[in-house]
């Protein structure tokens, strides 16, 4: 599933990268580039303009929408509890420490003087 979706959001990128250079910027952009302003002549003159930021938001929205969906869908299993919950209920038991009790009458020997 998660595969398809990336096809699908690999796509879309590549629709709006060319859509978004298909815009006539104040240069003109690509759509001047390629055949003559031809994009403005098949989309019908200026409403070539509205039709591409039509198609460009349509885009932009899936592109988005299907980051967020494949981020879910990979994300970690979190149903289980907090990370901090279950590394606490896994910690190995230790055994309990032993306490040297000193005798009060003992006395540490460091050497001779």
């Amino acid at each position: 599933m998660t595969g398809i979706l990336i096809v699908l959001h690999t796509i879309t990128s590549l629709l709006l990268i060319a859509v978004i250079l298909m815009q006539a910027s104040q240069g003109g952009g690509l759509s001047g580039t390629f055949g003559g302003n031809a994009a403005s002549s098949v989309l019908g003159g200026q409403n070539a303009g509205n039709v591409l930021s039509r198609i460009t938001t349509w885009l932009a929205t899936t592109f988005l929408a299907l980051a967020v969906i494949i981020s879910i869908l990979s994300g970690p299993d979190t149903s289980s509890g907090s990370i901090v919950q279950q590394a606490a209920e896994n910690r190995p038991e230790l055994p309990a420490a032993e306490t040297m009790q000193a005798e009060s009458e003992e006395i540490l020997d460091l050497g001779d003087k």
